[in-house]
């Protein structure tokens, strides 16, 4: 077990300090009540090509203003707003030019109505989104589903909280108690902030976020096991996934809800979570009994120790200079 999940760590670990370096664009696009429409391009200051990453105007849509870049945090961003003839945006499509040059990729949000949203991915294989009709509660369930999924799976530092937990309780009964925790911690916070109930202050939380990781690889570096995050690392685990949900909650802020299907989306994007998260404990345990039998080096025991002790105090002197800085 510690020997798979130190080499999963490891493998990870290269992912850490380049997260935010290589974070796709973002297209956001929405309807205006006077029938215009909002534009907002974000994408990375630093462009891996001289060939420049912008959203086309679609067919039947003019450019009526448009504001210079401004940056905003690691990337920069364009502000433009469209006429459109058929003054809606169902059935237009939406690209974005230069993907291929920069080998990259755009995420685009759409909001045809205030309770209405699309989100998808262009690539060099999936260039265009045509703006649909509104989803039915079967098509929203199975889009948050995937979108919970997809979160916690590119989500760097939720998986190094779960592989340290992993390392601090082992397998067995104490492992559901910690995931169970872990799981209604992150739930309800979720729930708190995606329906308005409490703030979530995102440079603060995620900046805590990291904090958790640090205090949970300073507890496995301790050589005795008596203290009370040993004994009972639920209570841990559930504390700490208050926060971890906050995390989820400003994610899915940045995709949105639809308001018609609000419970929907917010009860299976958690679902989604929760399918990722096991499937990450899932592929531990077989790739743990596969490395089983193919070495016992102790080092394999105290390298993923370190590791979560080294990554995380980068995230957490990253994330303060980004906070205070």
């Amino acid at each position: 077990m510690m020997r798979l999940i130190s080499i999963l760590i490891m493998l990870v670990a290269p992912l850490a300090a380049e997260a935010h370096r290589f974070a796709p664009s973002a297209l956001d696009v929405r309807a205006l009540a006077n029938g215009e429409i909002s534009v907002v391009w974000k994408t990375p200051a630093q462009a891996s090509s001289n060939v420049p990453m912008l959203p086309v105007t679609p067919d039947g849509c003019e450019v009526l203003s448009e504001t210079p870049w401004f940056p905003e945090g690691t990337g920069k961003v364009l502000r433009q707003q469209w006429s459109c003839a058929s003054e809606t945006l169902e059935g237009l499509s939406l690209t974005v030019s230069g993907l291929a040059a920069n080998q990259s990729s755009a995420v685009v949000s759409v909001r045809p109505h205030p309770d209405v949203f699309f989100q998808e991915v262009l690539t060099v294989d999936n260039p265009s989104f045509l703006v649909p009709a509104q989803r039915s509660a079967l098509a929203t369930a199975l889009h948050y589903l995937w979108l919970g999924a997809e979160h916690i799976a590119i989500g760097i530092d939720h998986l190094f909280f779960v592989g340290g937990l992993l390392l601090l309780v082992g397998w067995g009964t104490r492992l559901v108690y910690t995931v169970t925790a872990f799981t209604v911690g992150h739930s309800v916070t979720l729930a708190l902030v995606s329906l308005g109930y409490v703030t979530n202050p995102e440079g603060l939380v995620e900046w805590l976020i990291a904090v958790s990781i640090w205090v949970l690889a300073l507890e496995l570096s301790r050589p005795e096991r008596k203290s009370p995050m040993w004994e009972k690392p639920w209570y841990l685990a559930g504390a700490f996934g208050l926060l971890h949900g906050m995390g989820f909650a400003g994610a899915l802020a940045e995709t949105g809800l639809p308001q018609m299907h609000l419970p929907t989306a917010l009860l299976f994007f958690n679902i989604g979570v929760e399918v990722g998260q096991l499937l990450f404990i899932l592929l531990l345990a077989v790739l743990g009994n596969l490395i089983a039998k193919v070495s016992r080096a102790p080092w394999l025991q105290v390298a993923p120790i370190y590791l979560l002790g080294a990554v995380s105090t980068f995230w957490v002197l990253d994330r303060t200079s980004s906070l205070f800085g």
